[in-house]
């Protein structure tokens, strides 16, 4: 297996691991999540999200909660915005960079963003080229590329028309997501092959959800087709609130333990991780998903 010399981790939890939490998460608390991500080494870190606070009540005070973090030099505040005026939003936040999301399943897109894929690209084009004009740096998702809770099976050249297009229009990474954690390791690497047939591998990224357990053995093959970006929320938090039996993200923890273990550096302490979503916990009304504390939480009883 390929084995890069350094892995750049996005942390999501914050914007993707919050977004589809019941509970009502105080904003003191997030931007002490935000804070202690930033301490334990972190360098691109996804606050929030601009998007409709109806369909979204959990992203409400994104304004908020960019007014309260403590910015650190060296570190990337991004945020999701899903047309011009969550830019606008955005842009009034003093964001460092924002991303948008496009999807590889026209059901998906519809029931996500209420338009098709071809709608979603255009407005997108122009909203990519409101913020490089602006000087901020766009990144694209596209969701739903390993599997579609509505339609099944994606197939592999919608992946592919939905990722190049975001890349032409000015993105300069999409994060190829598995939505609803579908994927496989034989499927990541055959998609990957496809889409690297085609564009350079320093363009993309991957964003697991460990719904069946698979998250990490997608990075490892993910890693071995070259790719050197990869999403994590702390915790294991995360699930999509319009992707049914969508669950938790990889998480952060659990993917430092296994780069850790492969010589790999990410400049992010597990530790450090692993605190802030200890914090975090007292305000959910569930257990966090990340093995590796659930590991340290068994080893400190049997202690």
């Amino acid at each position: 297996m390929r084995v890069p010399a350094a892995v750049t981790v996005v942390e999501v939890g914050p914007r993707d691991g919050l977004q589809n939490e019941a509970v009502a998460i105080p904003t003191a608390d997030k931007v002490a999540f935000v804070d202690a991500l930033a301490s334990a080494g972190h360098r691109v870190i996804e606050v929030s999200a601009f998007v409709s606070p109806q369909r979204v009540p959990q992203m409400a005070d994104a304004a908020a909660v960019f007014a309260g973090i403590h910015r650190r030099p060296g570190v990337r505040y991004t945020a999701l915005v899903p047309n011009q005026a969550g830019l606008d939003r955005a842009l009034a936040a003093r964001v460092d960079e924002v991303a948008v999301f496009a999807a590889a399943s026209e059901t998906f897109s519809q029931q996500n963003i209420n338009q098709s894929i071809a709608s979603s690209i255009a407005a997108y084009t122009k909203v990519i080229a409101s913020a490089t004009a602006a000087g901020l740096g766009v990144r694209g998702y596209v969701s739903c590329a390993f599997g579609c809770p509505f339609e099944g099976p994606v197939a592999p050249e919608a992946v592919l028309a939905a990722t190049r297009a975001l890349l032409e229009a000015g993105a300069y990474e999409v994060a190829v997501s598995d939505t609803i954690g579908i994927a496989h390791p034989g499927q990541v690497r055959a998609l990957l092959d496809r889409l690297l047939a085609a564009l350079p591998v320093e363009r993309l990224a991957l964003h697991f959800h460990d719904t069946r357990g698979t998250a990490l053995a997608n990075v490892l093959a993910g890693l071995d087709a070259g790719v050197t970006t990869f999403d994590a929320a702390a915790g294991g938090l995360g699930g999509c609130p319009f992707a049914p039996g969508a669950s938790g993200n990889l998480a952060t923890e659990d993917l430092l333990y296994t780069l850790d273990g492969l010589g790999i550096a990410t400049g992010v302490s597990i530790a450090g991780v692993a605190a802030a979503s200890r914090a975090l916990a007292a305000r959910l009304d569930h257990p966090l998903r990340s093995r590796y504390l659930e590991a340290a939480r068994a080893s400190s009883s049997s202690a």
